[in-house]
């Protein structure tokens, strides 16, 4: 089983040991500080990824795929788009938009960019900002 950064499999018959070091594990992690990922395992086929979160207001609310969609949302790509690099259907894109806009209280897309770019320059940071290299594949 591997801790920390790497990935691991916790499965049922693991001991309560191993599970108490793993728990153990992430209370220091937290306590450090040491960096963005604090657990990343797999249980029973599923990744299960610990994150420190270290932005508060709305950016905080979304899971990284909403940010993810949110980013490509405020560079003017339609579902479609979003939808085509990464790999999911439009009906996924848009069930992520409902809840993004649940989370941020909005009901448009121009609304969910605009308090994200005023929460973002409250903080002093640019998470909306990526280049269209980052969110379409080459050729």
């Amino acid at each position: 089983m591997t801790h920390g950064a790497g990935t691991g499999l916790l499965a049922r018959e693991h001991t309560g040991a191993e599970v108490e070091a793993l728990a153990l594990e992430l209370i220091t992690k937290l306590a450090a500080g040491d960096g963005h990922v604090l657990l990343d395992l797999e249980i029973d086929g599923v990744r299960c990824l610990v994150l420190r979160g270290d932005r508060t207001g709305p950016v905080s609310l979304l899971s990284p795929r909403e940010l993810e969609i949110a980013r490509m949302v405020a560079c003017g790509h339609p579902n479609k788009t979003i939808a085509s690099v990464l790999e999911i259907s439009t009906w996924t894109v848009a069930s992520h938009l409902r809840r993004i806009f649940v989370k941020l209280d909005v009901t448009s897309r121009a609304a969910m960019v605009s308090r994200l770019a005023s929460a973002d320059r409250q903080l002093g940071g640019d998470p909306l900002e990526l280049t269209r290299s980052q969110l379409l594949p080459e050729g």
